[in-house]
């Protein structure tokens, strides 16, 4: 049974708890990837003011988020991540279809995203909501794969 979500847009006051969650979803690709994911480092005090977050909340504890982009033609996910101890049981699909159900209310007929080719979990999940993998490029040592899913 899927737990209680409560779901809420990020203001600034959010960044520190946005920032620790990141770090803490993203710390297991490092080995994987020989680096910290980008997300690992990025700009989210920016972030916050130039994207909109969705919140996830398991009581008083940041569970999830999903970071996006509204494009002319399309919604770009920037970021999705889940605290460990609640990866692998359905928030991120809760979060994906949150994104796509905002699409098509925008009347926009795509999601896009990129992740490293090395997360093959990740891309697993997104093939498994329907994302197709149409690009593959060289990236730091890696591949970057491009995903999108049609609406």
């Amino acid at each position: 049974m899927m737990p209680e979500y409560a779901f809420r847009p990020a203001t600034p006051a959010d960044v520190p708890a946005i920032r620790a969650l990141v770090l803490e979803a993203y710390a297991k690709w490092v080995p994987v990837i020989g680096r910290e994911p980008m997300p690992m480092s990025a700009d989210y005090d920016l972030a916050v003011q130039k994207h909109r977050f969705r919140l996830a909340y398991l009581g008083d504890e940041l569970a999830g988020l999903i970071e996006t982009d509204t494009q002319p033609d399309h919604i770009w996910i920037e970021n999705i991540a889940v605290r460990p101890d609640r990866q692998a049981k359905g928030l991120g699909s809760v979060l994906l279809r949150a994104v796509e159900d905002e699409a098509r209310a925008l009347g926009l007929p795509e999601l896009r995203l990129l992740t490293n080719a090395a997360l093959e979990s990740n891309i697993r999940l997104y093939q498994n909501f329907g994302f197709r993998l149409h690009r593959r490029e060289p990236f730091r040592g890696g591949f970057t794969v491009y995903m999108s899913k049609r609406i």
